[in-house]
């Protein structure tokens, strides 16, 4: 064995963040060390909790195998880059406690209103709360915290320029929905969105937060790697509605949080519009959508049942004209919402 083969092997892996070669990505570090059938060298991450960390190493151990050597003994050290001298001098104003992603398996399931409405009831418990709306083709936290006009500007610190959230309801909040028209199309490919969900979370200057939520797109995509890979989640919220088609999306998307690649905690999971009460009748319920599949599927997989939330008309409405309703100290609907923050 060379050092050139185990380069040229080395070509084959690729990092699953990018799609690109572990070599020409600059992951492998200039100390190839060759024994007989013994080699060893070092892999290059950017943090020490890389998601891919343990599968990659893997495949790299399976490509010097297939592609060099099928009896070499491969030992495979892992470091972080060294820092740069303008790395060492920045010191982020950000620190966040806990950071919870909620998600749903499809769309029209009312993640973003439990997620306006958890930040909200959280903020009312006396947690510094931020919320970023990482739905990029669909941003909806600007109308629910009826803040659409507002357009974030910069902040110097420590000699860089940060983006203000908009502070409201004790809730700082960042969406791409602030940087295009309410009426415009976001047309971005895949890179474009990830990169602009990172600027948000590292550019922002959301300071300490006990808790960060993050409001994200529908189904399993590259926004939810990136926000893996941008961020330690503490966990993550699937909801979803009791119907049968809803609850094979949210299956998907507690698994694809339980991938080995990804390995996020499900903290729990929401059941909207669980059932509907009408007014002139309070003491009915109506299971429109299904009567308690996401209980169902909580117990079936073995993650808490964070809550249950109707379909009541006064969240809607709260929702649209820019107040969630969790807001309404006392109310029935607000309850809730709460009652899920304690939980959580």
């Amino acid at each position: 064995m060379n050092p050139q083969e185990i380069i040229d092997a080395l070509r084959q892996v690729r990092y699953p963040g990018t799609g690109k070669d572990i070599v020409s990505s600059g992951m492998v570090e200039d100390d190839i060390r060759i024994q007989g059938f013994m080699v060893s060298f070092s892999l290059i991450f950017q943090k020490d909790n890389d998601p891919f960390m343990k599968s990659l190493i893997r495949a790299a151990e399976a490509a010097i195998k297939t592609y060099v050597e099928p009896n070499a003994e491969v030992t495979i050290h892992t470091k972080l880059p060294t820092a740069t001298c303008s790395e060492e001098t920045w010191q982020s104003p950000n620190l966040f406690h806990h950071i919870i992603a909620i998600s749903s398996g499809k769309g029209g399931v009312g993640k973003s209103t439990v997620a306006a409405n958890l930040a909200v009831a959280l903020a009312a418990q006396g947690y510094r709360v931020g919320l970023l709306d990482a739905d990029i083709h669909g941003p909806s936290q600007p109308k629910m915290f009826r803040c659409e006009d507002y357009r974030p500007e910069g902040e110097p610190v420590n000699g860089r320029d940060m983006i203000l959230p908009v502070e409201k309801y004790g809730v700082k909040m960042l969406s791409i929905g602030f940087f295009v028209g309410a009426d415009k199309a976001i047309v971005w490919r895949g890179g474009m969105a990830s990169n602009a969900l990172k600027q948000l979370i590292n550019d922002g200057y959301w300071g300490e937060l006990d808790y960060f939520l993050i409001d994200l797109p529908p189904g399993t995509s590259d926004i939810h790697l990136t926000i893996v890979q941008a961020l330690q989640l503490t966990g993550a919220i699937v909801v979803t509605t009791p119907q049968p088609v809803a609850l094979a999306d949210a299956r998907k998307g507690v698994d694809m949080f339980q991938n080995e690649k990804i390995n996020v905690p499900v903290l729990g999971i929401v059941e909207n519009m669980a059932w509907f009460t009408p007014a002139e009748l309070p003491n009915n319920r109506y299971y429109i959508f299904g009567k308690d599949g996401g209980a169902q599927l909580a117990e079936e997989i073995q993650i808490p049942l964070l809550g249950q939330i109707p379909l009541v008309q006064s969240i809607r409405e709260a929702g649209d004209e820019g107040e969630p309703i969790a807001l309404q100290a006392g109310h029935p609907a607000a309850e809730y919402y709460h009652q899920i923050a304690k939980r959580l």
